[in-house]
C-alpha cells in the first residue's frame, strides 16, 4: 500500500507513465508486422527427389538408401520416414526439438551432393516444414500462345519481379520448356567409324568455364577458360577425327533439333493446360502485404509499357488481402468485445464516470501489450489478435474488481481517499491471486507437441502479456482516478433486492443440514458424469480448418499413370468444380504422382454457401472420380507425407509374405468400421516388370561382356544428358539419343540389332526377359520397411472412427516380431490428447500450488477448485448446442477457462476468509461474501462472456479458429459462475464438517 499511497499523492507519476505508455505502444503498433501466422519453423523437414521412370526398387537401392545412410547419421535426427515409388522418393524427417533449421541446413547440403552424384536425378525440392508458406502470391499468363508467354515469363516478368528487393523468387508451373535433342543415325555412325559417346568430351570441351591458374604476381588474379555454344548451328558444326583420321562433323551421323520438353510438372487452369502459374515469395525480412504491394505497382509499370499483348497477366490470389481481412475482422471483434464490456458495467454500475475509468484502462492496457509484443518480436497475426480478443474481457476484470470495491466503500460512506485505499487492500490479494493462477494456467503450454504447440505458446505468452498490462493498469490508473473523479450517491445498506433476499435463504436453508449441502454437491457431480455422454455428439479434430475462401486437395495417382490420363482427369475435375455453388476457378497441377488442386471460391460477400459446404461439395465430387480414374486417393497436404488417408496404420516386420497376409487381415477389419472408405495399403500396388536375365555362355562364346549388351539395351531406352546452352534467355539442356525408334514391346527390344566384333547380331540372342511383380511403393520408417493401410472418412470425423479402428486392430493375431501401430491422422491426434490432458493436469496442479501459497491453506484451494468439473459441463453443453469442433483450440480454451473462473470462486472465498478473520461464523461469513461479491462475480463474467462474444459469433476468414475457443470460454464461465455462489459455500461448509468431525475424534482420543 506504500507504492498506492505515493501515486496518490503524486498523480503526475500515473500521468507520465500513461503517456509513455501511449507513446510507446502507439509507436510499437505501427512497426509490428501484419501476417496471417506468427512465422514458426518446426522441427520437421521434406525432400521430394523426382527420377523420371526409374522403378521403386531402383529408387530405393539407388536413392533413398543412400540419403537414408546420411540421414541416420546426422545430429538431432529423432525419426524419418520415405516412400520409395516409381520415379519419386519422398522423404520426412523428425528433428529433435529445436534442431530443425540446424538440421535441415545439413539436409539441403546432403541433397545438394546426391543430385550431383546420381544421374538419374531430375528434380529435387527440399523444405522446413513453417507457417509462412513458400509462396504467398500467385498469378497466371492465359489466353495466348504457349512460345509467348513463356518468352515473356522468362525475359519480363522473372527479372523484373526478382529485381524488387521485396521479392525472393518468381516460380513457374506449366512453362513451356525447350530441350535439344541430337539423335545419332546407326549407319552414319558406321559409315564414319565414328562412336557417338566421344562427342560428349568434344561437346564439353566446347562448352565450358573453367579456372585454370592464377597469375601468382598479379594479386592472385585467376586465369579463366571461357568457350561456350551459342546457336544450334556451332552445335551442328562441332567435329572430331574417327580412327582413320578424318574429320566427321555432327551433322553428319546425327540430328540435332529443338523440341518442347515434356515434364512431370504440368498446370491446367480451368481444364486448359495452355497456362502458366506464377508463384511469387518473398524474403524473411518483407512482408506479406509489402512484397504484394511492390509486386502490383510493377505489374502495373510493364502494363503500362505494353509489353503485355496477345495473352493475359492476371491476379489469382495473395495471401495479402487475406491477412488484411483477417487483421481487420479479429480487430473488428476485439473492438466490438471491448465496446459490449463497457456497455455491460454501465447497466451494473449506472455511473458514467465509473465506465468511462474503465473506458480508459482498455486501450492503455491494449497499448502496454502492444509495447510489450514489439520488444518481443512479436507481429500482428491471427493468433496474437485472437489472445487480444479472448484477453479483452479478461483485461478488464482486475480493474472492475478493484472499481467495484472502491465505488462500494464511497456509496458507503468513506472518505475519497480512505475508500481508495481500503477499497484496493480488501481486493488486491484476490485480484494478485487471479492473475497469478491465470498466468501458471499457461506455464505447461510449452508441453504441447508438434506445430500446435509453437502455435500456441505464442497465444499463450500474448494472452499472459495482456493479463499483467492490464493488472499494471488496475492498480495504478485505476485508483487514481477513482479518488477524485468517481462520484457516487451514498447507500448505507447492503440488504439487496429479491435475488439477494432468495440468495440469503438459500444459503441458510444449506447450512441448517449437513444431508442438504451432501445432496447438492452429490447432485453437481451426477451432472458432471452425465455430460460426458454428450461428448460423443460432438465433433472432434486436431486443428480446425482455416476458411480464407480457398482450399487446396491433394490427388494421389497410381503410379505410371500416362499423361493423357492426367489430363483427362483434370478435364473432368474442371467440369466437377463448375458444378459446385460458389466454385470461382480451379487450378490443377501435377509433381510426380501427385495432383494438386487448387480452388477458388467467390468471394465471402458474395458467398451463397459456407465454405465448410463447400468444402464437403468438393470432396465428394473428387472422390467419385476414383472408381472411373487411376486415382488411389483423395485427400489434404498429408499426401505429401506419403499418404493421403487420413486413417494410417503401419504394420512392420521382417518377412513380406507375412506382413501381406497381416495386411489383408486388417484391410477385413476395417471393412467393417463404419465411417471408413476407400481401404487400401501399399502391399496391394505392385507392377509387373521385365527381368533381364543374361545368357552368360552365348557371351562368352562370342568374346562380349555383360557391360556391352548392357550398354546397348541402354542406348536402346535411355535419353542421356549431356550439358545445355543458353538461347534466347533461356538455358535448354542437351540429351544424346542413339535411336530415334521407340522400343514399345519385349519383342522389338529382343530383336533390335548393334555392331559386334563377330558381326551383326540381335540383344534377344544374349538376353531373355520374364517378368515378374515388383512393389510401386516402398515404405521406411527409419530406414525399416513397413506396409502402410490407408482410409478415409465417410461422414464420421477422425475422433469417431478412432475406438472402432483400434478395435479391429487388437482383434488380429499378431506374430512375434511384428507390429500394427496407429499413424496418420489417428495417431497425431490421440498425441494430442494425451499432451491436452497432461497440461490440463499440470495447470490444475501450479494453480493448486499458487493458491495454496497465496491463503497459506490446503483446505481452500480444493474449495476454490471444485468448481472445474463444473466448468467442464458448460463447455460440453457449449459445444454440444452450437456443434463446435473439440480441438487444440478448444482446449486451449478449456486451459485458458481454468484461470478465468477460479476468480469468481477466489473473490468469493478471500472475502469469507477476510470475515471469519473478523470472528464471524461459516454461515454468516459465507452469506456475506456472496452478498458482497455477487455484483463484481457477475460484472467481471459477464464483461469477459461480451468481450468475447464477436468472437463466438464471428463468420470471417479467422472465425474457425476464434471461435470454437470463445464458446468454450463462455459457455464454460456462464455455466461455472451459475453455480460458483452454490457449490463453492456447499464444498465450504464440508469441508468444515469434516474439520469439526476431525476435531471431535481428537478431543475424544484424549479425554479416554
Amino acid at each position: 500500500m506504500k507504492v498506492l499511497h505515493l501515486l496518490l499523492n503524486r498523480k503526475i507519476i500515473v500521468g507520465l507513465l500513461i503517456l509513455f505508455i501511449l507513446l510507446l505502444g502507439t509507436f510499437a503498433s505501427q512497426k509490428l508486422e501484419k501476417e496471417l501466422m506468427p512465422a514458426v519453423t518446426f522441427d520437421m523437414a521434406m525432400v521430394e527427389i523426382s527420377a523420371g521412370d526409374l522403378p521403386a526398387l531402383d529408387v530405393e537401392s539407388k536413392i533413398t538408401n543412400l540419403l537414408e545412410q546420411k540421414i541416420s547419421s546426422m545430429k538431432g535426427v529423432k525419426s524419418y520416414q520415405s516412400t520409395s515409388a516409381i520415379g519419386r522418393s519422398s522423404l520426412t524427417v523428425q528433428f529433435e526439438s529445436g534442431e530443425g533449421e540446424e538440421g535441415f541446413k545439413q539436409i539441403e547440403a546432403e541433397v545438394a551432393k546426391l543430385n550431383a552424384e546420381i544421374e538419374e536425378i531430375k528434380d529435387v525440392q527440399a523444405y522446413q516444414f513453417a507457417t509462412t508458406a513458400p509462396h504467398e502470391m500467385f498469378m497466371d499468363l492465359s489466353k495466348g500462345s504457349m512460345e509467348d508467354m513463356t518468352n515473356f515469363a522468362n525475359q519480363v516478368l522473372k527479372p523484373r519481379l526478382e529485381a524488387l528487393p521485396e521479392v525472393r523468387e518468381v516460380a513457374y508451373m506449366g512453362l513451356e520448356q525447350k530441350e535439344i535433342i541430337i539423335t545419332f543415325n546407326e549407319e552414319k555412325l558406321q559409315k564414319n567409324s565414328v562412336d557417338p559417346m566421344q562427342f560428349i568430351a568434344v561437346l564439353q570441351q566446347a562448352n565450358e568455364n573453367i579456372a585454370i591458374g592464377k597469375l601468382e604476381g598479379e594479386t592472385d588474379t585467376t586465369v579463366r577458360w571461357k568457350s561456350e555454344i551459342t546457336s544450334i548451328n556451332e552445335l551442328e558444326e562441332l567435329e572430331l577425327s574417327n580412327a582413320l583420321g578424318e574429320l566427321v562433323k555432327l551433322k553428319d551421323v546425327a540430328s540435332v533439333e529443338t523440341e518442347t520438353a515434356v515434364y512431370s510438372s504440368t498446370a491446367w487452369k480451368d481444364g486448359e493446360s495452355e497456362f502458366i502459374f506464377v508463384q511469387i515469395g518473398r524474403p524473411a525480412s518483407v512482408t506479406t502485404i509489402e512484397m504484394t504491394e511492390a509486386v502490383r505497382k510493377e505489374v502495373a509499370k510493364i502494363r503500362e509499357e505494353g509489353l503485355i499483348e496477345g495473352f493475359q497477366l492476371n491476379e489469382m490470389m495473395a495471401q495479402a488481402d487475406y491477412v488484411k481481412d483477417s487483421i481487420e475482422g479479429v480487430s473488428n471483434n476485439v473492438l466490438y468485445g471491448g465496446l459490449l464490456a463497457l456497455v455491460v458495467l454501465f447497466l451494473f454500475l449506472r455511473n458514467i464516470r465509473a465506465t468511462i475509468i474503465i473506458g480508459l484502462s482498455i486501450p492503455i492496457s491494449i497499448l502496454l501489450t502492444f509495447a510489450t509484443m514489439g520488444m518481443l518480436g512479436y507481429s500482428f497475426n491471427m493468433i496474437s489478435l485472437i489472445a487480444l480478443g479472448l484477453g479483452i474481457g479478461m483485461m478488464v476484470d482486475s480493474s472492475i474488481v478493484i472499481l467495484e470495491s472502491i465505488y462500494k466503500k464511497k456509496e458507503l460512506g468513506f472518505a475519497n481517499r480512505e475508500a481508495v485505499l481500503q477499497g484496493t487492500k480488501e481486493v488486491a490479494t484476490a485480484v494478485l491471486a487471479s492473475m497469478l493462477t491465470t498466468i501458471v494456467v499457461f506455464l505447461p503450454i510449452g508441453l504441447l507437441g508438434g506445430e500446435a504447440g509453437k502455435i500456441m505458446i505464442i497465444l499463450s505468452v500474448v494472452v499472459i502479456i495482456t493479463l499483467v498490462s492490464s493488472v499494471i493498469v488496475a492498480f495504478t490508473l485505476i485508483p487514481t482516478m477513482s479518488e477524485k473523479f468517481l462520484k457516487t450517491k451514498e447507500r448505507k445498506s447492503e440488504e439487496g433486492g429479491r435475488i439477494v433476499r432468495s440468495y440469503r435463504r438459500f444459503i441458510t436453508w444449506m447450512a441448517g443440514k449437513k444431508r442438504r449441502r451432501i445432496g447438492i454437491i452429490s447432485l453437481f457431480a451426477l451432472i458432471f458424469f452425465s455430460s460426458f455422454l454428450l461428448l460423443m455428439f460432438v465433433p472432434k479434430t486436431v486443428m480446425p480448418d482455416m476458411y480464407n475462401r480457398q482450399a487446396e486437395i491433394y490427388i494421389t495417382l497410381e503410379k505410371g499413370t500416362t499423361p493423357e490420363a492426367v489430363n483427362a482427369i483434370a478435364e473432368e475435375i474442371n467440369e466437377r468444380m463448375q458444378k459446385v455453388t460458389d466454385v470461382d476457378s480451379n487450378i490443377v497441377y501435377t509433381f510426380g504422382n501427385i495432383l494438386g488442386v487448387f480452388i477458388n471460391m467467390t468471394p465471402a460477400e458474395d458467398a451463397t454457401v459456407e465454405q465448410k459446404t463447400i468444402n464437403e461439395n468438393i470432396m465428394q465430387e473428387l472422390r467419385e472420380m476414383v472408381d472411373a480414374h487411376p486415382i488411389e486417393a483423395v485427400g489434404g497436404m498429408e499426401a505429401f507425407n506419403g499418404g493421403s488417408s487420413p486413417v494410417q496404420i503401419e504394420i512392420s516386420g521382417s518377412d513380406y509374405e507375412t506382413l501381406k497376409q497381416l495386411t489383408k487381415k486388417l484391410e477385413s477389419k476395417l471393412s467393417e468400421v463404419e465411417g471408413l472408405t476407400d481401404i487400401s495399403s501399399t502391399v496391394d500396388k505392385t507392377k509387373t516388370e521385365q527381368q533381364i536375365v543374361v545368357l552368360h555362355d552365348k557371351i562368352k562364346e562370342d568374346g562380349l561382356t555383360k557391360e556391352q549388351i548392357k550398354t546397348q539395351i541402354q542406348q536402346a531406352f535411355t535419353k542421356m544428358p549431356v550439358g545445355s546452352i543458353t538461347l534466347d534467355y533461356q538455358n535448354l539442356p542437351i540429351y544424346f539419343m542413339f535411336s530415334d525408334d521407340v522400343i514399345s514391346s519385349k519383342s522389338e527390344l529382343l530383336k533390335k540389332e548393334f555392331i559386334t566384333p563377330i558381326g551383326i547380331r540381335k540383344i534377344g540372342d544374349y538376353v531373355k526377359l520374364e517378368p515378374y511383380e515388383a512393389p510401386v511403393e516402398i515404405e521406411h520408417i527409419d530406414g525399416n520397411r513397413i506396409v502402410k493401410v490407408g482410409a478415409q472418412l465417410d461422414g464420421k470425423d477422425l475422433a469417431s472412427v478412432n475406438l472402432d479402428v483400434q478395435n479391429a486392430i487388437k482383434e488380429i493375431d499378431v506374430p512375434a516380431g511384428y507390429f500394427i501401430s496407429l499413424a496418420g491422422g489417428l495417431e497425431t491426434q490421440m498425441e494430442r490428447v494425451k499432451e491436452m490432458v497432461m497440461i490440463l493436469a499440470i495447470a490444475i496442479f501450479l494453480v493448486y500450488v499458487v493458491m495454496a501459497i497465496q491463503f497459506n491453506s490446503i483446505k481452500h484451494p480444493f474449495v476454490i477448485m471444485s468448481v472445474i468439473p463444473m466448468t467442464i459441463v458448460g463447455v460440453i453443453i457449449g459445444l454440444f448446442i452450437t456443434q463446435q469442433e473439440l480441438s487444440v483450440m478448444t482446449g486451449m480454451g478449456v486451459v485458458m477457462l481454468i484461470g478465468i473462473v477460479l476468480n469468481n470462486a477466489i473473490l468469493l472465498i478471500d472475502r469469507t476468509k477476510q470475515l471469519r478473520q473478523e470472528g464471524k461464523k461459516v454461515p454468516e461469513a459465507l452469506l456475506e461474501a456472496g452478498i458482497n461479491r455477487t455484483r463484481p462475480i457477475f460484472m467481471t463474467t459477464l464483461t469477459t462472456v461480451f468481450g468475447m462474444l464477436p468472437l463466438a459469433l464471428a463468420t470471417g476468414n479467422a472465425s474457425n479458429y476464434q471461435a470454437p475457443m470463445a464458446i468454450a470460454i463462455i459457455a464454460g464461465l456462464l455455466f461455472a459462475t451459475m453455480i460458483t455462489l452454490i457449490l463453492i459455500p456447499g464444498v465450504y461448509m464440508l469441508f468444515e464438517d469434516v474439520a469439526n468431525g476431525t476435531k471431535k475424534i481428537r478431543l475424544k482420543k484424549k479425554q479416554a
